[in-house]
């Protein structure tokens, strides 16, 4: 069964990707299961500099999910060039480098920086974690746009542009980043979220909220990615609560040309191997022949 999909003429040999902030840089994975069994591989957040991160408690487990706020933790772009790079090449995968910034000349510093060692850039507009960062730029169109814009500017490799889910109409950014350029689109990032511990009154995060992924937030993200695939023509890479191959599966059906999982990671390592494994069940006793037939074949 061909499962292979083309992403701005980046050929990845499966649509299974590894989400940005939950995968690491694949060391840890790599110990448990062959990393290149995804079709790509996308990096912890990664800034100019290295960043410690937010305050513990940073974590928290919550119904059917989890909140985070991180806070950007990553060891810089030249830490990563150096010493998480090379590992990441030995692989048979493709590599995404998600990019963070805190002003638009820092996107663009990064996009300079990486655009000729990785294979795409996923810009990151939608990190609800950080006070100063993404999310600024994130929920407003004419940002999104000026960023993207910009970053495509020195690019040479494929830019992502990640959308946050935390806006009224999710399809005026996908709209803003395809009109400055961007190859793809993926969605949703987390969303904004909060969680009480009633015994101490005190919130069970450090910096009061978070992002909420898992199970939880699926039907937001499916919903969302139909809404964006009748808006915009450029790829769609769609995330948001995948725990199995049905899940993936709602997400092609929506509009997604692939698909990233992330909280799954957490729970099962090998949840590449299942989602594709079932993914092929599924187009066989269907009768499609590749995972493109599926793509937007919605039936309303």
């Amino acid at each position: 069964m061909n499962l292979e999909v083309e992403i701005a003429g980046i050929k990845l040999k499966n649509p299974v990707i590894a989400a940005s902030g939950t995968f690491g840089f694949g060391r840890e994975y790599s110990k448990l299961i062959d990393i290149s069994e995804f079709g790509a591989i996308c990096t912890k957040g990664i800034t100019l500099k290295k960043r410690i991160g937010n305050p513990q408690p940073r974590l928290c487990e919550v119904y059917a999910g989890i909140i985070n706020s991180v806070g950007l933790e990553n060891p810089g772009v030249e830490a990563f060039i150096n010493d998480e790079l090379p590992f990441l090449k030995s692989f048979d995968t493709k590599i995404i480098a998600n990019i963070n910034g805190f002003s638009k000349e820092e996107f663009v510093e990064l996009t300079k920086i990486l655009t000729s060692l990785v294979d795409m850039i996923e810009v990151n507009l939608s990190c609800p974690n950080v006070k100063e960062g993404g999310m600024v730029f994130g929920k407003d169109p004419k940002k999104v746009y000026e960023i993207t814009k910009s970053v495509k500017d020195v690019a040479s490799c494929p830019i992502i542009v990640k959308l946050t889910p935390n806006v009224t109409d999710i399809t005026q950014l996908a709209v803003a980043a395809e009109n400055a350029g961007a190859d793809a689109i993926s969605l949703i990032n987390t969303v904004s979220a909060m969680a009480i511990d009633i015994e101490t009154r005190k919130p069970l995060i450090k910096m009061v909220t978070g992002g909420l992924s898992g199970p939880a937030i699926k039907p937001i993200a499916v919903r969302m990615v139909y809404e964006c695939f009748k808006k915009v023509r450029i790829p769609i890479i769609g995330m948001g609560g995948i725990m199995n191959y049905k899940d993936a599966i709602e997400f092609f059906i929506a509009g997604a040309t692939a698909i990233q999982i992330g909280t799954v990671n957490f729970i099962n390592p090998k949840a590449v191997c299942e989602i594709k494994e079932g993914i092929e069940a599924y187009l066989e006793r269907k009768g499609f022949k590749s995972i493109k037939e599926l793509v937007g074949s919605i039936n309303i």
